[in-house]
């Protein structure tokens, strides 16, 4: 029995699937973490998260395990133990399971029991529930370790309690979203007075398709106190000292992080979120539209900060409408940001289907298909210029818009990637008056604004009509966003959301129905950056035929 440990704590980056790289960054920071007695690493951090149905794939799961057993066998070297993420199949089954190794040997494994299956996690689908864990004896020391979602339900921490664990060590793939620190350190708080026992909570970092990690691990003692805050975004290693004291074990090391307040959490959570992407499929940078507006210009940004202004290819595709003003905001925005900017005219291919369509259009009046012709025009000229040259077509539309289908199926909505997916046009000006004003940390961009003043103060428009603005048939966005946010994060009803708004039912109905009618323009609308609790995708699966609303009866 012992009275100290050094426990060390990987904050780490992912490739999902990539076995061999994986396992070589888990050995490598066991190399860096020498003199420690355990090294702790995420969940499932040798296949990446979520695997999804990789785990379905008898070879994923075959070699999952033999890259298992390497980690294993190079645990006879000198260092740390090591507690490790992976897949264990067992009887025709796969379990999520953290592993300790050392000397060469499994000292033990324990599976994964509460399975989350909600929200952006389908955990059922691919995993059975392992039983309730027991503790694991290290050097005498009874260690819990409950993975993730177990210590979202009491049962497991206070089995493990009982069952006499002295210290809860705790592997997550924990996602991002708004005032997830908060949740996760209120969670962490009940568990460790509940059950007397300190906590050592490991979150990994990094995108993933549309979900972003933030690391952000932390300690916390029997009375709730923070003695440890580890970085958010950032990949860290940590090595902490325990001790056994009279009233059992406690963290000696103290180390504190002050994590991003709102809106630079949401802003980095977008830049991470891109930076993984374009860089884990092959693309050499992005190409987007812009267009002299706000969703454009912040789209930007965010990529120059992500990728570097090298690698940020901003076109304007101007047609008769567009106005001097728009013109000259882009080629501003593309000057600050020090990006790469070209100006292509639609307005021969315009003229061109215009001359086209003309029978077939003849004695109707020019309304929405002419509008959306325009949209579907630049589409296609920045897609010729993304095959032709290799960015990735970075898309630019809010998630305001998405929820009212106020975009252009195959136009504005088309592309590889959409950082502001997930958020609302509030949160767009938010985050563009915040980056004005400020540099995040690790950002490529530059210092100062990144976009003229007046992108962030003239009126939102499309600019495909004479005079055009958004609010011509939408309410205000301050007022929109406040509806949908109740309608669609909230999944409230059409009363409960004008009660809650004091916005009149009409209205608030009218938004349901806009709302319902676009879902299959989302359904073919490329992945983003999730930042709320319920994002279009993964978050809320709605069917496209639908006959059911809350809204007033006709």
């Amino acid at each position: 029995m012992t009275d100290r440990l050094t426990i060390a704590l990987a904050q780490m980056n992912q490739r999902v699937g990539d076995l061999v790289g994986n396992g070589k960054a888990i050995l490598a920071v066991r190399e860096q973490a020498a003199g420690a007695d355990l090294l702790m690493v995420p969940e499932l951090q040798l296949t990446g998260y979520p695997p999804e149905d990789l785990v379905l794939k008898p070879e994923f799961v075959r070699r999952t395990m033999e890259a298992a057993e390497r980690l294993v066998d190079a645990t006879a070297t000198p260092g740390p133990a090591l507690l490790f993420g992976s897949i264990h199949h067992e009887e025709g089954e796969n379990y999520n399971v953290m592993i300790l190794a050392e000397g060469g040997r499994v000292v033990a494994r324990t599976l994964k029991r509460e399975l989350p299956n909600y929200g952006t996690f389908d955990e059922k689908r691919v995993f059975a529930p392992g039983p309730l864990p027991e503790p694991i004896d290290f050097r005498g020391v009874k260690i819990g370790v409950p993975i993730c979602e177990d210590i979202w339900q009491e049962a497991v921490c206070a089995h493990l309690a009982d069952a006499g664990a002295e210290l809860l060590l705790v592997p997550n793939g924990s996602p991002y979203e708004l005032d997830k620190d908060d949740i996760r350190q209120r969670l962490v708080r009940s568990r460790v007075t509940m059950t007397g026992l300190p906590m050592a909570y490991l979150n990994r970092v990094g995108g993933q398709d549309e979900l972003v990690f933030d690391g952000s691990s932390f300690i916390m003692h029997p009375d709730g106190e923070r003695v440890v805050q580890m970085a958010d975004w950032d990949e860290q290693l940590l090595i902490t000292e325990w001790k056994r004291e009279a009233e059992g074990w406690r963290c000696a090391t103290r180390a504190d992080h002050e994590l991003d307040p709102y809106p630079e959490d949401v802003y980095r959570a977008m830049v991470v979120g891109l930076r993984d992407y374009v860089s884990r499929n092959g693309f050499p940078g992005v190409i987007l539209g812009l267009s002299g507006g706000i969703d454009s210009a912040l789209s930007a940004a965010i990529a120059v900060d992500a990728l570097g202004a090298e690698k940020v290819w901003g076109v304007m595709l101007p047609s008769k409408y567009t106005s001097e003003e728009s013109l000259g905001d882009a080629r501003e925005c593309a000057r600050l940001l020090g990006c790469r900017h070209d100006v292509i005219s639609i307005a021969p291919g315009v003229a061109a289907f215009d001359q086209a369509l003309g029978e077939a259009f003849q004695g109707t009046k020019p309304g929405l298909a002419e509008e959306n012709i325009q949209a579907r025009l630049r589409m296609v000229a920045l897609m010729a210029l993304s095959n032709k040259f290799g960015p990735m077509l970075l898309t630019t539309g809010n998630k305001s818009e998405m929820s009212v289908g106020y975009a252009t199926l195959y136009g504005d909505m088309s592309g590889g990637y959409n950082v502001l997916k997930d958020a609302y046009k509030t949160t767009v000006f938010a985050l563009s008056r915040w980056r004005n004003h400020n540099r995040p940390e690790g950002a490529l961009g530059p210092e100062g604004p990144v976009m003229p003043a007046n992108v962030i103060t003239k009126p939102p428009t499309a600019e495909l009509r004479p005079g055009q603005k958004d609010e011509d048939s939408l309410p205000p966005y301050s007022d929109l966003d406040r509806i949908l946010e109740a309608l669609v994060d909230k999944e409230m009803s059409v009363r409960e959301t004008a009660a809650a708004t004091g916005e009149p039912e009409e209205l608030v109905a009218k938004m349901e129905q806009l709302v319902l009618r676009a879902e299959y323009k989302r359904r073919q609308a490329p992945p983003g950056v999730k930042i709320g609790v319920r994002n279009f995708g993964r978050d809320r699966r709605y069917p496209i035929s639908n006959f059911f609303h809350t809204g007033l009866p006709k």
